[in-house]
């Protein structure tokens, strides 16, 4: 049986696919600006683990049960700060710049995102979720290639309550490489929509992210303007990200 594509392109399609029946799927998410890019650089930096958490306190009890965990995330796309909080600034933001080897190596990181974090959630029921981005691309292609799940569900992030470019991009990036010649044999609108906006974009994934309303939001912050270059970049890192029963994200 020919696998079965899906993109979900909206967060608003969160909650419905929370409900879903996700065991013979093979969810893969995409925070391209800059949640999973950020995770997948966290990683490849030493990073033990990262706990994946939807709300500010959620994260918070992590770190209250486990303090030696570093603290990661954003609201507004900035670091959450103590005025947030109502007690700590978190250790580290949403860039993935700051997820050093000197920053992250051996610590679990707990995060939290707008929409990322949450789009993880909502997929953590599916017989494997995977933690992806451009820069880890090939790898986690390679993944699907090989076990050919009967399903396969890319998880656009978005931004806010609306569809993102970036991640729309990224998922059409999966569809072109997965997709024989003659096209699937079943695959949803929303992901025929990805497969033509990547295509529209004629492989120039760095002008894309610049075009999008993220990546000119990030260049319009000069602390963060590196971040939209960072993480257009594809296949540096030579791994697949694995959301775990444990529910802490790592290596596979």
């Amino acid at each position: 049986m020919d696998t079965v594509f899906e993109a979900t392109l909206s967060p608003a399609e969160f909650a419905v696919l929370s409900r879903r029946d996700l065991s013979g799927a093979v969810c893969v998410v995409l925070d391209i600006l800059r949640a999973t890019s950020s995770m997948v650089t966290g990683l490849a930096n030493g990073a033990r683990g990262i706990v994946p958490a939807g709300e500010i306190e959620e994260a918070l009890t992590h770190k209250t049960a486990t303090p030696q965990a570093l603290l990661a995330g954003e609201r507004g796309g900035l670091r959450i700060t103590a005025e947030l909080t109502g007690s700590v600034d978190f250790d580290l933001g949403n860039s993935p710049r700051e997820f050093t080897s000197e920053a992250v190596r051996d610590r679990t990181l707990v995060m939290t995102t707008t929409n990322g974090t949450r789009a993880l959630r909502a997929s953590e029921k599916a017989a494997s979720t995977l933690v992806a981005s451009f820069l880890n691309l090939g790898a986690t292609i390679q993944w699907l290639e090989a076990r050919k799940p009967e399903r396969i569900i890319l998880v656009c992030a978005g931004t806010e309550h609306e569809p993102a470019l970036e991640d729309v991009i990224a998922a059409g990036a999966f569809c072109d490489a997965l997709w024989p010649a003659s096209g699937p044999s079943n695959a949803s609108d929303g992901a025929y929509i990805a497969r033509r906006i990547y295509s529209s974009f004629g492989g120039d994934v760095a002008g894309a992210l610049r075009s999008s309303r993220n990546g000119k939001r990030l260049l319009a912050i000069p602390a963060l303007r590196e971040d939209v270059a960072f993480c257009a970049q594809r296949d540096i890192y030579p791994f697949v990200a694995l959301l775990e029963p444990d529910g802490v994200i790592r290596k596979s």
